[in-house]
């Protein structure tokens, strides 16, 4: 278990690394571009903040499933400022330039799955509801992508002013490696003594409705926030993303959909962030 556990962290580490290597290009691929068009200008930053999980744990519409079921998420951001060139002057006013900035992210995510709800209240003595309350997952997730983000109100204005607002909301896509693993105090997973029966039913490939594994995933996201002046050259945000896995393995259980019709949707998640803007 160490060693998986060494693993998952060493290959996590190893594609923000080539990520991260990826991005530096892109920045100075950018910079060249932008002395030669001198049409924007950039601000990096961080972001942090809690992350609530919407998986096949828990109950659905339960406030225990959304409040336990919870985790943490850091990241990386860039932003194309078109208001401003490199010299930090005005570009052309169009209202593209004064109301949308693309913003790419590199962001870690992770959290620990567990069973809520009334199959698994402490009345509940039965077998199945023993073996809910023995399973619990976790999940980590690499996310790298890029979203458009629209300021209803006016950047320039916004820049001029400290301490005002510029509210947004924003729609992206971004590419995520996921790491699901699962597992019961009862023992192994996989046999009946330690295993809720609709978890030992293949589903879509896999030998049962959990698996451990490591993959590549496509997903949505969509954001709205505000940010608030601190100075000429930093902002502090307030950031309340949603984003939807094009998967429903990104937390390890998927009970076969063709026989448990209650599994409908895939996995998704929903991050508050706080972040921390600089001007370049």
């Amino acid at each position: 278990m160490f060693l998986y556990i060494c693993f998952d962290l060493k290959f996590h580490l190893l594609m923000i690394k080539n990520i991260l290597a990826c991005s530096l290009l892109l920045i100075g691929f950018s910079n060249y571009s932008n002395a030669q068009f001198d049409g924007f200008s950039h601000e990096i930053g961080i972001i942090a903040g809690p992350v609530a999980f919407q998986s096949d744990y828990g109950e659905r519409y339960d406030f225990k499933t959304n409040s336990g079921n919870t985790g943490i998420g850091i990241g990386l951001v860039h932003y194309f400022n078109f208001r401003f060139n490199a010299d930090y002057n005005y570009t052309s006013r169009t209202y593209f330039n004064d109301h949308f900035k693309v913003r790419s992210e590199i962001s870690f995510i992770t959290s620990k799955l567990n069973h809520f709800g009334e199959y698994v209240a402490p009345t509940k003595t039965s077998i199945d509801a023993q073996q809910l309350r023995a399973m619990s997952g976790k999940t980590s997730v690499t996310n790298l992508g890029t979203q458009l983000e629209f300021f209803p109100l006016s950047i320039r204005d916004y820049s001029a002013v400290e301490g005002s607002f510029a509210p947004f909301v924003s729609l992206g896509a971004q590419i995520s490696y996921y790491s699901a693993s699962a597992s019961s105090t009862l023992g192994p997973l996989g046999a009946t003594a330690t295993t809720f029966p609709k978890y030992l039913t293949p589903s879509e490939g896999r030998s049962f409705g959990f698996s451990n594994e490591n993959k590549t995933v496509w997903s949505a996201v969509s954001s709205v926030g505000t940010r608030y002046k601190l100075n000429e050259s930093a902002d502090l945000m307030v950031d309340l993303k949603f984003q939807y896995y094009f998967s429903n393995w990104v937390d390890g259980l998927n009970p076969n959909p063709d026989i448990y019709k209650e599994n409908k949707a895939n996995d998704w998640l929903v991050w508050f962030n706080f972040g921390y803007i600089y001007y370049l």
